[in-house]
């Protein structure tokens, strides 16, 4: 009896080992063919970038979008600055100035307690927080702020006392209490 159930065991593995090794080859797709198709070596290099073209488009196109970004041109309310796009310039802002922020500026508030504003019923985008913050809102420090269009940025807050530095990208207007633009 030992014998027989011996080479049962022997068969049943041998049946299960050739099985197994037919339904992997069988999922296995076929070189050439439409799931696998083979493609030349010339074919390949015309069809793909390069990582040296690759950054030739990259650099083209960041010259492209900064050709009409330049310090001086944009909409800034006509006395800001505006930097280059991927630019951030540090403001400092003194108790009682404002600084009104450019169509499509971004604003990020490292220290100090500052107050929004706006000229409308319109709220500012705080991208970080994923809400509107109406006028009078004090935003959260180094969350992300998006101005989509002039007339709206933030004030010093009267409960203000430390220095407030905010981080600028895109055209911005620096106003003292009296309304006189601060000479940069």
């Amino acid at each position: 009896m030992n014998m027989k159930k011996m080479i049962l065991a022997t068969g049943g593995a041998i049946l299960l080992l050739s099985t197994s090794l037919s339904v992997s080859q069988a999922e296995a797709p076929t070189p050439g063919s439409s799931t696998d198709p083979v493609i030349t070596k010339s074919y390949f290099d015309q069809n793909t970038l390069s990582e040296a073209k690759v950054k030739e488009l990259i650099a083209s196109a960041i010259a492209a979008s900064a050709g009409g970004s330049q310090p001086g041109s944009g909409s800034n309310g006509g006395t800001g600055t505006t930097p280059t796009p991927a630019e951030m310039k540090v403001v400092q802002l003194a108790n009682g100035q404002t600084l009104y922020a450019g169509a499509g500026a971004e604003f990020i508030v490292r220290s100090g307690r500052v107050l929004t504003v706006s000229n409308d019923d319109n709220g500012i985008p705080d991208v970080t927080g994923g809400k509107d913050l109406p006028a009078g809102t004090e935003p959260a420090l180094n969350h992300l702020l998006i101005f989509p269009t002039e007339g709206r940025g933030i004030k010093s807050s009267p409960k203000n006392t430390a220095d407030i530095f905010v981080m600028v990208r895109g055209g911005y207007l620096l106003l003292n209490a009296d309304g006189s633009t601060v000479a940069k």
